[in-house]
């Protein structure tokens, strides 16, 4: 059928509407009309509305829903914690420093208030069939097995950022994707949304700083907002005794001091009676104990749970030359970083004393502190190869010498930017996309002129993502793209991961580290019984 026969849900109820009202006025009808049928300034007809729920509601998914509450239905949330939950949509409602609560945030507790709460994601798809959409945002390890339950129920996900938690699950859910082309998706690098991504796109397509071989990448998180470099509490090592040495003639080594401050984290905390722990680790294998140092918002710096840095801001990042640059999988990944947190794994007791078996291991439980990822990518078409390079915790890039030292906004916030190198200047934005200028100056009355070739979306990712269900837009960052950028930032995790001075030959097409074998365990993870996608 073409498209210009197609009868969508909304045709079909704004048709029907009025055939009602045509009969009613002849009189074949009682005058009872729809609603929606005689509109009114700023109705919106149920048909209209997307019945949106939200699983992991306590962080960012109480933002979105938020925003989606405006002018959408919130009919069911699911979290873990909650108190957790409540506490998030009572907060929303604090007042400005104009002393005025936002009106979204009112609708939003009038909807919270109303919608079913549950704690399994699982139960609440197979209960409530209202469902148009799923909100996922939940810690990063969960994303991918409530995103894939989602969408095998047929509705449509918005899902945050990073979309996964390793390389196997992101191409899981793109090809889930691809499979279910009638749903829509949406991952939450809000960035993708912005004028400015769209400006970068045409000013490099215009050629304005020429042929680009080379993009710098920085942030400055975790930046006190979560901890890194940290050793799981209570698993220590056997300490040193008093006066004994470490051949240095002092015992207090990093990991002795690892060791000390394990030891200083309380690690015996009851679970509070409304977390559902076993629902937080979802997918996770092993049982780790609850902690408070994980729950809530500290995950991030946490192998198990989040992506670090990387997770974080990458999205948001890395984001730009991915989609600016039309680049795939990188060819290559070398990663180094300052050290991992760590906790001992005891030797085997059975092995022989002085065997390496019989010696305990430092195992890496935590992301570093900063660290740095170079990805190479191959020349596409009539686009040269491209150097991307990331860098965490404070680490910034060099400075190209066309960029002013003495102009402030020269300056490389703290936050995190990007840099495209050219053959003719660069281009430099800030996170999300936002402020991109090119230097030298002389090039932006050349860069000014450029025309808006790109659609530009006036309301936000959220409501992109609404409008793209109800056939009015079409998703700005669905999950074919947003899985491939997901999988170039994961790549830079298994670098890490596999130790730095060591340069990763990655073959895309089939998902494979073809030079370094052990590298490939890094792809994927072990799921927990049950919970495999």
């Amino acid at each position: 059928m073409s498209d210009t026969n197609k009868l969508t849900r909304r045709d079909f109820v704004a048709d029907t509407g009025k055939l009602a009202l045509g009969a009613a006025i002849a009189g074949h009808l009682p005058t009872i009309v729809p609603r929606h049928v005689l509109g009114g300034p700023g109705y919106q007809a149920p048909s209209d509305t997307v019945n949106f729920a939200v699983v992991g509601f306590g962080g960012q998914g109480s933002v979105n829903a938020t925003d989606l509450a405006s002018t959408e239905n919130l009919v069911a949330v699911c979290d873990v914690d909650s108190v957790y939950s409540v506490t998030a949509a009572r907060n929303k409602l604090r007042p400005n420093r104009q002393g005025q609560i936002r009106p979204e945030a009112v609708r939003l507790n009038e909807q919270f208030d109303k919608a079913p709460k549950y704690t399994d994601f699982r139960e609440m798809l197979d209960k409530q069939k209202d469902i148009d959409g799923v909100v996922v945002a939940t810690a990063d390890h969960n994303h991918a097995v409530v995103a894939k339950a989602a969408m095998d129920a047929g509705k449509h996900v918005y899902v945050q950022k990073p979309l996964t938690w390793s390389v196997h699950e992101a191409r899981v859910l793109r090809q889930t994707a691809l499979n279910n082309k009638q749903l829509v998706t949406q991952m939450g690098n809000q960035g993708h949304s912005s004028e400015g991504a769209r400006r970068i796109n045409e000013w490099i397509a215009a050629g304005i700083i020429g042929p680009v071989r080379e993009v710098h990448v920085w942030t400055d998180r975790p930046a006190g907002y979560w901890p890194q470099f940290v050793p799981r509490p209570g698993a220590t090592l056997n300490m040193p005794r008093p006066g004994s040495t470490n051949g240095f003639g002092n015992i207090y080594g990093q990991n002795v001091v690892n060791a000390l401050l394990a030891r200083a984290i309380p690690d015996e905390y009851p679970i509070p009676a409304n977390l559902n722990w076993q629902m937080y680790l979802g997918p996770v294998a092993e049982d780790i104990p609850y902690h408070p140092i994980y729950h809530p918002f500290n995950w991030r710096g946490w192998l198990d749970f989040g992506m670090g840095a990387l997770g974080d801001m990458g999205a948001h990042l890395i984001d730009h030359p991915f989609w600016a640059l039309g680049l795939e999988y990188p060819i290559s990944i070398e990663a180094t970083s300052a050290p991992f947190g760590t906790m001992t794994v005891p030797g085997d007791p059975t092995a022989a004393p002085g065997t390496p078996a019989a010696r305990s291991k430092l195992r890496p439980v935590s992301y570093p502190l900063a660290s740095t990822v170079h990805y190479q990518f191959a020349a596409r078409g009539k686009q040269p190869p491209v150097r991307l390079s990331w860098y965490d915790g404070g680490l910034y890039p060099p400075r190209p010498d066309v960029i002013p030292d003495d102009s402030s906004d020269a300056t490389f916030k703290s936050e995190g930017g990007v840099i495209f190198v050219g053959e003719k200047g660069v281009l430099m934005n800030d996170t999300y996309g936002a402020n991109p200028r090119i230097y030298p100056t002389s090039l932006m009355e050349k860069a000014d002129r450029v025309p808006k070739t790109i659609p530009r979306i006036d309301w936000s990712h959220e409501q992109n993502w609404a409008k793209a269900i109800k056939g009015q837009a079409t998703a700005s960052s669905p999950i074919e793209y947003a899985a491939q950028l997901t999988e170039t930032m994961l790549l830079g995790v298994v670098a890490l991961r596999t130790g730095a001075g060591r340069k990763l030959l990655y073959d895309g097409a089939n998902m494979q580290v073809t030079n370094i074998p052990a590298a490939n365990q890094y792809l994927t993870r072990n799921f927990r019984e049950g919970w495999a996608i």
